[in-house]
């Protein structure tokens, strides 16, 4: 049952292609591991409308995971998904605040980030969450962006998406996944439905966005109660929502993805304020780092000419008229966009003013900062010191560890390196930059076979099998191990392709089950031959 819905996402992704699957992604969602569906009901969800709750007799706990997991590693290879250690940092740690603060603060979910200027967040099978860049720089406060964030926790605890799909679906699991993805697909463009369904489909998805309403109502009142439990500005939440309310006014034909995807009214900002008005006022201060980070984004997101022209502008006036919120903020983005600019004496200049010292600020992104510069200059040696006495002010910290790691590699001290990545292997097994920057060091080092075989871990990891299989097969070629590490090369490539072949099985029979969306029966891609042999 559960390959028969994995290939009902394959097969729904290929209906609505690239661009409507990634909009299906990021339109509302969905659903909570095992441990919520066992947990108490938190004292401000009993006044929640219930909708019902026939969630968990359509999808299981563990094939919501296993499908989250497909629509992360499609993700991850997408160039959108941003590979930023500092953001990704930032993002997880407001989130895990949030969740902490939250009806199940057990809860198991992914923070990630993804580089697009429009304003938007989402929520996913399995528990992942993705935050756009667009909507960090548009929060004014870091209250309002935890107001978005814990929306979308609260569309996880709710279990939404499964909920309006039982209540539509009586089908096959396969049927029922394939639809919940056209739900998405619809909810985000209303054009792309008929695209993915057809005739009584396409009205069963129309009757299940009659729920979308409630759900938003149902989140928006999660949200808040986390808000409020977290310390934060509650008052953020409806200020936001009135912000984008005006902004989709503005926008005309072309509303904002976030508007889109999660429908603003009237009654449902004025049913926010309202609840607002009944809870504890208070003032919350923003941190240093969501100023640090914003600013960072600012600076980075147009690397092109006229992209870093505009940052360095922005952030000198910024400077200038004392109107940034946080000096160090201001300074760290101009720093980084006169870095970009290939401007390193202006980059030392805006660098030197960021206050620091017995009276100034301290933080690993600054640290960072000083690092890029020196490597930018050259001084790979003088970016390894300060790593090294960064990583020591800040050991817990991954994306300081990971700065080490990619500074060892520029001042080719790759064994060094290799150390620090095994390490950062065993605690972070499911990291595919990891085996990446692996396979360079191996490379860098001549040892072929553990080249090879680190990329193949990183295909696995990405969910690219046939490209793991392939470097695996490389691997096994290349001789310059020993007899340990052949024999695993040779596990993995028969385990690895027991699963290909089980995949595209299963494929095979979905497509024959299923037509396509002008009748014909689908043909997916085929394993031309069989299991690589030896050398």
């Amino acid at each position: 049952m559960k390959s028969t819905a994995r290939a009902a996402l394959a097969r729904a992704a290929r209906r609505c292609g690239a661009a409507r699957m990634f909009a299906a992604v990021t339109a509302i969602t969905l659903v909570v591991p095992a441990p919520l569906l066992l947990a108490p009901v938190p004292s401000y969800a009993q006044n929640l409308p219930n909708l019902g709750d026939e969630s968990a007799t359509v999808l299981s706990p563990q094939m919501e995971r296993k499908i989250g997991e497909g629509y992360y590693r499609e993700l991850r290879r997408d160039p959108s998904y941003l590979d930023d250690p500092e953001v990704t940092a930032f993002v997880q740690d407001l989130g895990y605040r949030l969740i902490a603060a939250g009806p199940d603060a057990r809860m198991d979910v992914e923070f990630f980030v993804i580089k697009d200027a429009q304003i938007n967040a989402f929520a996913m099978l399995g528990g992942y969450i993705g935050v756009n860049s667009g909507l960090i720089m548009a929060a004014q406060t870091e209250s309002e962006m935890a107001s978005v964030i814990g929306h979308e926790i609260g569309h996880l605890t709710q279990k939404h998406i499964a909920r309006s799909v039982s209540a539509g679906q009586r089908t096959s699991i396969a049927t029922m996944v394939a639809s919940a993805l056209c739900l998405l697909a619809a909810r985000s463009n209303p054009q792309g439905a008929g695209t993915c369904l057809t005739g009584a489909q396409a009205a069963q998805v129309q009757a299940q966005l009659a729920y979308s309403r409630d759900f938003e109502r149902e989140a928006d009142r999660v949200g808040l109660e986390i808000l409020n439990q977290g310390g934060f500005d509650v008052s953020a939440m409806p200020v936001f929502f009135e912000r984008l309310q005006r902004a989709y006014r503005l926008y005309d034909s072309n509303v904002p993805v976030y508007v889109r995807s999660h429908p603003l009214t009237t009654e449902r900002i004025a049913d926010v304020q309202n609840r607002v008005q009944n809870l504890r006022q208070r003032a919350h201060a923003d941190s240093l780092a969501f100023h640090l980070v914003r600013a960072k984004l600012r600076a980075t997101m147009d690397e092109s000419v006229d992209g870093t022209s505009a940052a360095v502008k922005f952030f000198t006036a910024q400077t200038a008229e004392k109107t940034y919120t946080s000096a160090a903020a201001a300074y760290l983005g101009l720093s980084y966009a006169q870095l970009l600019a290939k401007n390193i004496a202006g980059a030392e200049a805006a660098f030197a003013r960021i206050p620091r010292g017995a009276n100034g600020v301290a933080h690993p992104m600054i640290d960072t900062l000083a690092v890029r510069i020196r490597q930018s200059a050259g001084d790979h040696e003088g970016a390894v010191k300060l790593l090294r006495a960064s990583a020591a002010r800040y050991p817990q910290l991954r994306q300081v560890q990971l700065s080490l790691v990619d500074g060892l590699q520029l001042a080719g001290r790759h064994d060094e390196a290799l150390a620090l990545l095994r390490e950062q292997a065993q605690l972070y097994r499911t990291d595919p930059r990891l085996y990446e920057m692996q396979a360079k060091s191996y490379a860098a080092t001549g040892k072929r076979m553990a080249q090879h075989q680190a990329l193949g871990e990183h295909f696995v990891l990405l969910g690219a099998l046939q490209p793991a299989i392939e470097q695996f097969q490389i691997a096994r070629c290349e001789g310059d191990g020993d007899f340990y590490q052949q024999s695993i090369i040779d596990a993995r490539i028969r385990t690895l392709w027991e699963t290909l072949v089980a995949d595209r099985t299963d494929q095979q029979k979905a497509a024959q089950q299923s037509p396509g969306s002008d009748g014909t029966r689908r043909r997916p891609p085929s394993i031309a031959q069989g299991m690589p042999g030896r050398c």
